[in-house]
């Protein structure tokens, strides 16, 4: 089973099994289980189901595996003045999630 779910501005493509990072989330701990609603399309051998956004009643469940961050990017501002510069980083924090199943 196949299944394209959105979270966090962001779209994914999934089968049972997978290990995604998907943005952090405020609710969610190492080891607990959450659920994702927002599911736009489900493949389920020959049977697809295309959601208008989203495939009423489906959902899927990912246990967090772990709290993981992102490269660091850095980002600096040159002005034409003499040691007129600033440098500015970000490291964005992500949750690493197993997809443990897809409910239609």
């Amino acid at each position: 089973m196949q299944a394209v779910m959105k979270t966090g501005g962001q779209q994914f493509t999934i089968n049972e099994g997978d290990e995604i990072l998907v943005n952090l989330l405020d609710n969610a701990e190492v080891g607990s289980e959450i659920t994702f609603n927002d599911v736009l399309l489900v493949v389920d051998g020959d049977n697809t189901v295309i959601g208008t956004p989203v495939v009423d009643g489906a959902s899927i469940t990912a246990t967090v595996l772990e709290e993981v961050k992102g490269p660091k990017t850095r980002c600096v501002f040159f002005r034409r003045r003499k040691d007129s510069r600033t440098a500015k980083g970000h490291r964005q924090r992500y949750l690493k999630v197993k997809i443990t199943g897809i409910k239609n």
